[in-house]
């Protein structure tokens, strides 16, 4: 290496990325799929203002790792969405890139072969014609959005989207958001406090200009008007759980205070679990008890769920010996134990109904 040389000097490799639009063109979403995805980011919207008194039931693996049991699961839960769809709009969880707070395998996108082999271009194919396949059960699908660069992959085809608790701070984020087409659950930060997540919901309502990547891979600068339909999701953090009826009235009061409305959606994973996926049919228990004696401003709720309950260490290279349906990364809930979780949200809709406390905005 040249002693003169003054960039790229730590870069050992340089491969060319397929352009999102030649992916979108590769694996193109049908026309039933792209009604699905309409229609869902349509009643997710109305079920945040008001003016549909179901609940969104987001649910799924912590991460894809294996597409064949995702989209066994994706089948089962179909079906189950089919029979509460009456009370609850279930969207399948497909997450594909993994935040780390250090080291470890960072997704589907990143690694699909799990193997340390990083063959992006492979898993941006894998990822989206797994969503592609799901939506064909007729379930919608939301994911978070980690690397923005990677957004455009997959945004046509997402009906409700995250951006991650690690990243609720960033302006880069907050300026993908505002020109994202679907509803986004912005997640509080890691301590726990909403008022990062506010912050970020006022910031991508306004519209932004940015520099960014088109469709067909070129640099741009891109102008976005806003987006109105992020809300924020409470996931614990460092300091304990705040899914309570003190944390979520405070996290309402501070909506009213930034001119936001008062909805909100509750993930019963991460710290407010505290990361034990056993103690998610209790927080999904007190907040249905809630739900059900009219409690306000709780839109929705979060799983972290999968085929089989628990999770499995991953060493990469070395993926003959997984479990099949078993997370590779967070643990998480079993099926049986997702239906119960399902039913007792939906009875809680049934509920509040019956008290007449579902009160529809006009």
């Amino acid at each position: 290496m040249s002693p003169d040389r003054t960039a790229d000097s730590r870069v050992t490799a340089v491969e060319r990325l397929m352009p999102a639009a030649a992916l979108r063109a590769e694996i193109p979403a049908p026309p039933k799929a792209r009604t699905t995805i309409r229609e869902a980011r349509r009643d997710i919207q109305r079920i945040l203002n008001g003016k549909d008194d179901r609940l969104v039931l987001v649910t799924g693996p912590c991460s894809i790792h294996d597409t064949d049991a995702a989209l066994a699961y994706a089948e089962r839960l179909a079906e189950l969405s089919r029979q509460m769809s009456d009370r609850l709009l279930i969207v399948m969880r497909v997450y594909v890139e993994k935040p780390r707070t250090r080291l470890g395998w960072k997704g589907l996108v990143n690694d699909p072969d799990m193997d340390g082999s990083h063959d992006v271009n492979g898993g941006l194919r894998m990822a989206r014609g797994l969503m592609v396949e799901i939506l064909g059960t007729g379930l919608p699908v939301g994911c978070e959005f980690l690397d923005p660069m990677l957004a455009r992959y997959f945004s046509d085809i997402v009906s409700w989207a995250s951006i991650g608790a690690r990243t609720v701070q960033s302006q880069v984020h907050r300026q993908l958001t505002s020109g994202l087409d679907m509803p986004v659950g912005i997640k509080n930060a890691t301590g726990g406090q909403s008022i990062d997540a506010i912050d970020a919901i006022v910031t991508a309502g306004e519209g932004h200009v940015f520099p960014s990547l088109t469709d067909e891979g070129k640099a741009a600068v891109v102008t976005t008007s806003g987006n109105p339909d992020c809300h924020v999701v409470l996931r614990g953090g460092t300091e304990g759980p705040n899914y309570s009826a003190p944390d979520v009235a405070k996290t309402l009061d501070q909506l009213k205070d930034a001119g936001l409305p008062e909805r909100l959606v509750i993930d019963a994973s991460h710290g407010n679990s505290g990361k034990d996926h056993e103690e998610q049919a209790n927080v999904v228990g007190d907040v249905a008890d809630r739900i059900a004696e009219g409690e306000p401003g709780v839109a929705g709720m979060m799983l972290e769920s999968n085929l089989a309950c628990g999770r499995q260490d991953l060493i990469l290279g070395r993926t003959d010996g997984l479990a099949y349906g078993q997370s590779v990364t967070d643990a998480c809930a079993g099926w049986e134990q997702t239906v119960d979780m399902v039913r007792r949200l939906a009875e809680a809709v049934t509920a509040r109904r019956a008290t007449g406390s579902s009160v529809l905005v006009a």
